[in-house]
């Protein structure tokens, strides 16, 4: 069994920056896919840079299985497992649905979840209900997945070392 860190992965945000102009995206790498019915901004070199980190990655996505077929090989990654979660649900004012599902699935594993709708009522959740390490990620969804990102998620597992890669 892999004991690395499990990494939940979004899609809208973290890899398809929406709220980014396409102009500067274009510059920086992204292309414009049709992908299940939306159009979606993605740079093929989120996949090496993702499975680069030393993490087990984990789709976190209201795409859920259709990540496998829309976006992966459009990045460059192989079909990842999918944490299933209710799109709506029972919870917690401010509480994003995916939070329960993401502490059930890490079971006590130590985590780290990127994604651009966590809130201070995720953290104080994860707090009290999960045992292990974690590390909550917000990606900001004008800019994407960024190289200070891949930095702050690689120093979170492995102290001191440096993000080198290319995003």
């Amino acid at each position: 069994m892999d004991q690395r860190p499990l990494l939940f992965v979004d899609v809208d945000g973290p890899l398809n920056p929406y709220a980014r102009s396409r102009r500067s995206a274009y510059r920086d790498g992204y292309r414009k896919w049709r992908a299940n019915g939306f159009e979606v901004l993605l740079k093929h070199g989120h996949g090496a840079a993702l499975t680069a980190l030393p993490y087990e990655l984990v789709w976190a996505t209201t795409w859920g299985h259709e990540a496998n077929v829309h976006i992966a090989p459009r990045i460059g990654l192989p079909k990842l497992p999918v944490c299933e979660f209710p799109v709506t649900g029972n919870h917690a004012p401010g509480l994003h649905a995916k939070t329960p599902g993401i502490v059930e699935y890490a079971g006590g594993r130590p985590f780290a979840w990127v994604d651009d709708e966590i809130t201070r009522a995720d953290r104080d959740w994860v707090d009290m209900w999960h045992p292990g390490p974690v590390l909550l990620h917000r990606a900001d969804p004008a800019r994407g997945l960024t190289a200070k990102d891949f930095e702050v998620l690689a120093e979170w597992v492995v102290p001191g070392w440096r993000w080198e890669g290319a995003t």
